[in-house]
């Protein structure tokens, strides 16, 4: 199962479902300031060597700027990092879409239909 972290008010998001929904790509979709990805799928996306842990930061989200998470990034430990992202939504790129073992953070047109090729079908 695909599943999609994302926004509703985020037009990154709806381009990265609109075009999983072009494609006839099923996913079950989460809020991702109600509900943001687990440590665990968050650890996994840095993992895979896809994405670096400074990559799965909204840089651009006020959130980032309040808690002064330039700074944070640079001195805190991974695992304090992670417990951060899986606890605060809004301090996450977003969408993440993942299936445990393909992981798209953001949306790039070209790596996410690359990633996603042949994901299972509605």
């Amino acid at each position: 199962m695909i599943l999609f972290y994302g926004y509703d008010k985020c037009s990154t998001c709806r381009k990265a479902k609109a075009d999983l929904r072009a494609r006839g790509v099923q996913f079950k979709e989460y809020d991702i300031t109600r509900t943001p990805p687990s440590k665990t799928i968050l650890q996994s996306i840095v993992r895979s060597g896809d994405y670096a842990l400074g990559d799965l930061f909204n840089r651009s989200g006020e959130l980032y700027r309040e808690l002064n998470m330039k700074a944070k990034v640079k001195t805190l430990g991974e695992g304090a990092l992670l417990d951060l992202l899986s606890t605060r939504g809004r301090l996450v790129k977003r969408p993440v879409v993942t299936d445990g073992t393909r992981h798209t953070v953001g949306f790039d047109a070209t790596r996410f239909r690359q990633v996603w090729r042949g994901a299972p079908a509605a």
